[in-house]
């Protein structure tokens, strides 16, 4: 009866110690407009489509976006389709 007690005694205390030992993330506003601009950039900003210069901004994103897996290989794949 001791040893099982020492067996559950000891995988709890494994158990809480793999608890607590993961980082916790901050899921803020802020930390998430960090995230998104960080994969994203600021390509984006005054690109209106109408000029070659802008088609590359945009082209820019979805390159981006692409490549963090933020969209999907067919949405990828569709931008890709139109750029030809």
């Amino acid at each position: 009866m001791k040893l099982i007690a020492l067996a559950l005694t000891a995988a709890c205390a494994l158990s809480a110690a793999g608890w607590t030992s993961t980082q916790q993330v901050s899921a803020s506003k802020d930390r998430l407009n960090q995230a998104a601009r960080a994969f994203v950039g600021t390509s984006l900003v005054g690109a209106r489509g109408i000029t070659p210069a802008d088609q590359d901004k945009i082209d820019e994103a979805v390159v981006a976006l692409c490549g963090a897996r933020a969209w999907t290989q067919s949405e990828c794949a569709a931008h890709d389709a139109a750029q030809q």
